[in-house]
């Protein structure tokens, strides 16, 4: 069997664990070794997994890797994506791609220009209530899609997500292109206006925790998405993602994260949600190491990822000059 041999950039993003754990439980899968600054953040994995650990990441990138899964802070993203591109590495990238619009332009080139694929880390494109919507608007079902009302509530992350100097940017950043990302795949139109609002309204940081934003498309249909990081520690989840997608001949409610018990325990002292669903995260890594073992392209490339930050940036933008932004 052919395995595809992958390394790991950075876990600096949660998501890495479900990531690492979705590639050591496939078969055709051999995990090269694990890139990190902070040797505390990853010495417990190093540990159980054994697995080669690299203080410089460019040491990882000098092995015979066949691809680099990247969940490092997000001002990070572009110099580890165009590094590793150039090392002629395939990239998944965790989300935003970027935090700025010339510094995505530029992975997307250094992916092109060396021959490997980049793509964009974006997993709710792989829960079932969202690939159901999108084979029941593929089929007409509700018609040309006219607005859509999306949430992705979370709980504020703290840590490096709250320094902008790292993240980039706060709530508005960070959930917005999750929801966007399925509207563009969705509606298959191009974003042209944008009105954002940004604010800390939840807690003591400074950072926006509170963020609205209204997009226009070409084709017509408007969306608005609440972003905002208005869970708070004690809300059974860390979010949501939500849609309500209104037809001209229906419509459809989406809720992404449903497949789940409610579960109250004296012992934790509060509700929790205890999610028996599909595994986006693993689905959506199979789907990467699928694309490239078979020599397809991915089915989330760095253009779907830039398209979703950008709308994010042209909100700041306009919650900045209090006025529309056109793209």
């Amino acid at each position: 069997m052919k395995k595809l041999k992958v390394g790991l950039i950075s876990f600096a993003h949660g998501h890495a664990y479900s990531y690492l754990a979705s590639l050591a439980a496939m078969p055709e899968v051999e995990i090269v070794g694990i890139a990190d600054e902070s040797q505390s953040r990853v010495a417990s994995i190093v540990e159980r997994t054994g697995l080669p650990y690299y203080a410089d990441y460019r040491e990882l990138l000098a092995t015979d890797a066949d691809a680099i899964v990247i969940c490092s802070e997000n001002v990070h993203h572009a110099r580890h994506a165009i590094a590793a591109a150039e090392a002629r590495k395939h990239v998944l990238c965790e989300k935003p791609l970027g935090i700025s619009v010339s510094e995505m332009e530029r992975m997307i080139a250094a992916a092109r220009d060396n021959g490997v694929q980049l793509m964009t880390a974006f997993p709710c494109r792989y829960l079932p209530a969202v690939t159901g919507a999108k084979a029941a608007i593929e089929r007409g079902d509700i018609g040309d899609i006219v607005a859509v009302k999306g949430t992705n509530h979370g709980t504020n992350p703290g840590g490096w997500f709250t320094d902008r100097a790292l993240s980039g940017g706060g709530a508005l950043l960070d959930h917005t292109v999750h929801v966007m990302d399925l509207l563009n795949w969705m509606i298959g139109s191009e974003v042209k206006e944008v009105y954002g609002y940004a604010a800390s309204r939840f807690g003591e940081t400074k950072i926006d925790d509170a963020g609205l934003v209204h997009v226009k498309f070409a084709g017509g249909a408007f969306a608005v998405i609440d972003t905002s990081w208005s869970r708070p520690k004690s809300f059974p989840t860390w979010g949501d993602v939500t849609m309500e997608i209104i037809g001209t001949k229906g419509s459809i409610s989406v809720d992404g994260f449903a497949q789940k018990n409610e579960v109250y325990s004296d012992l934790a002292g509060k509700g929790s949600w205890s999610y028996w669903g599909d595994d986006m995260d693993r689905l959506m890594i199979e789907s990467f190491v699928g694309s490239l073992l078979e020599g397809r392209p991915v089915p989330i490339t760095g253009e779907d990822g830039l398209r979703s930050a950008a709308v994010a940036l042209a909100a700041y933008e306009s919650a900045k000059l209090g006025q529309l932004v056109a793209l």
